[in-house]
C-alpha cells in the first residue's frame, strides 16, 4: 500500500517529480505516481485526492508549474500533510509556481520546497513518516551521515592536493 502519493500535472514536470521517487525508492518507501490536471480534469483529480486517505497515503507530494493549484487543492481535500513542489516555469522561472503554493489561506497550509526541489520533497516525507517508524529514523540518520562524510571527504582531499588540482580533479 502507498504511504506517499506523487502527482503532478504534466508530464513535462517528470524529471523533478522522479527526484522525489528517486529517493523514496532510496529509502524503501512505497509509493504510487500520477499525472492528474486539477484544471483540465477536476473530476478525476477530486476523486483521487478524496480517496487518497483511502489507498493508505499518508503524504502528498505535488509539483505544479505557473498558477500551481494542485498541491493546494490536494491540501484542500486531503487531511494529512501535502509537500508542494513549485517548478521553474519559462515564463518567471519558477517564482509565479513558488508564490501560488506557499501564499496558501489560512487553515490550508502546504510544506514547500524549493523551486525544482524534487529530492528534498521525498527527503521530507519521508521525515514525516519517520516520526512514527523508527526504522525509516535510522535510514534517515544515516542517510545524513553518508552527507556528512562525503563532505568531510571533500574538505581533505582539498587540504592534501590544493585547490588548483582539486578544480582539476572536478573537470574528469
Amino acid at each position: 500500500m502507498a504511504k506517499v502519493s506523487i502527482v503532478m500535472g504534466s508530464d513535462s514536470d517528470m524529471p523533478i517529480m522522479a527526484q522525489a521517487a528517486d529517493m523514496l525508492e532510496e529509502l524503501g518507501i512505497d509509493f504510487e505516481m500520477t499525472i492528474i490536471s486539477a484544471h483540465r480534469e477536476p473530476d478525476i483529480f477530486f476523486e483521487y485526492a478524496k480517496t487518497a486517505e483511502d489507498r493508505g497515503v499518508k503524504v502528498i507530494i505535488a509539483g505544479a508549474g505557473k498558477a500551481a493549484h494542485l498541491p493546494g487543492m490536494c491540501a484542500a481535500l486531503f487531511p494529512m500533510p501535502v509537500i508542494g513542489i513549485p517548478m521553474k516555469t519559462s515564463d518567471l522561472g519558477g517564482v509565479d509556481s513558488l508564490y501560488s503554493i506557499v501564499q496558501m489561506p489560512s487553515g490550508i497550509p502546504v510544506a514547500t520546497v524549493a523551486i525544482n526541489g524534487g529530492k528534498n520533497a521525498g527527503i521530507l516525507a519521508a521525515k514525516i513518516l519517520a516520526t512514527s517508524e523508527p526504522e525509516l529514523l535510522e535510514k534517515l540518520k544515516a542517510y545524513s551521515e553518508n552527507m556528512k562524510n562525503e563532505v568531510v571527504g571533500k574538505a581533505e582531499k582539498l587540504d592534501k592536493i590544493g585547490y588548483k588540482e582539486y578544480v582539476a580533479s572536478m573537470k574528469k
